[in-house]
């Protein structure tokens, strides 16, 4: 064991002090970890055989007018079920080996090499969790999270719900062939038809290129920012109400509409990037804790999210 008795206990303090600001640096620093979680909470749950979410997908048949002593219909309403979604695990591991110790013996040298540590495992963390994100949760024999590629698609089964079942219709995003170059009148398209009144997309994300072809429509037009997102660090120009922006794990050639008013990740209470303990190995000379979380990425409403695919 190295010099510093107190060398475990620092580490400890040190990483536990330090995970809220990991957390915060994780789902601010891309624009799809920006989307989910500004202007709402990572919702938290204690348990349960799946993350259960409940959908509406019908109107209640009593709603009407009626006029003094009329009967009032007390008819029982179906149109409400529930997406349910399996619970699925991430970890990163951080690790400081013998050597490391031995050459980092003061208290101000174990903090700064553990927090060298953090931010690696943080820079993976980001990468690899937004690229999962971006995917169909079908990565890692199927270990991966729920991804935007399989929620916001026109077919397949999303929450345990097959959109191909009778009566399922309801459960399927609207998915466009662009087949060709992007012009605002698809986008325009796919805009009106996954928008409700004022139920409409809140951003909308590309490829660089599909973005860059974008701005170029606009050379001669007026360009409007979101300065939300642009204060948060990403580019972006406005279409109709939502801020266009890009990002390098986006599927090529698609451009993605999300109302992310219907897309939430949802963390256990008790582990959500909760580090364990560090453990000394008794065949390894080194010293590890395991930042785990469990949770997933869960949808509410299939049919307001689009996308355009094969963009060129």
């Amino acid at each position: 064991m190295a010099g510093n008795s107190n060398f475990d206990e620092i580490l400890s303090t040190t990483l536990n002090n330090y995970v809220p600001k990991l957390v915060d640096n994780i789902f601010s620093a891309r624009p799809l970890f920006y989307a989910l979680t500004n202007g709402q909470t990572i919702r938290r749950i204690s348990g349960g055989a799946k993350i259960v979410v409940p959908i509406i997908y019908g109107t209640n048949s009593t709603a009407g007018s009626y006029a003094t002593t009329d009967t009032i219909a007390t008819t029982a309403q179906t149109g409400i079920s529930a997406a349910e979604y399996d619970w699925k695990q991430y970890a990163v591991t951080v690790t400081i080996n013998g050597l490391e110790e031995a050459k980092n013996n003061g208290e101000a040298q174990i903090i700064d090499l553990l927090e060298g540590k953090i931010f690696q495992a943080q820079e993976t963390v980001i990468e690899n969790m937004n690229t999962m994100f971006f995917a169909d949760g079908t990565g890692n024999s199927s270990k991966d999270w729920e991804g935007i590629a399989a929620i916001v698609d026109s077919t397949g089964t999303v929450g345990g719900i097959n959109q191909a079942s009778s009566g399922n219709g309801f459960w399927a995003s609207t998915e466009t062939a662009s087949g060709g170059a992007i012009t605002t009148a698809k986008m325009a398209t796919l805009y009106n038809s996954v928008s409700v009144g004022n139920d409409q997309p809140s951003i909308i994300i590309t490829t660089q290129d599909v973005y860059e072809d974008y701005e170029a429509l606009l050379t001669d037009q007026i360009r409007y920012t979101d300065t939300d997102v642009a204060d948060a660090g990403f580019q972006n120009l406005m279409f109709k109400g939502a801020p266009v922006t890009f990002d390098g794990a986006c599927t090529s050639q698609v451009m993605y509409m999300l109302n992310t008013k219907y897309l939430q990740l949802v963390g256990h209470t008790d582990t959500w990037f909760k580090p364990t303990p560090f453990v000394r190995p008794t065949n390894q000379d080194a010293v590890y804790s395991q930042i785990l979380s469990y949770g997933n990425l869960t949808c509410s409403n299939r049919a307001r999210q689009g996308k355009l695919t094969g963009v060129t």
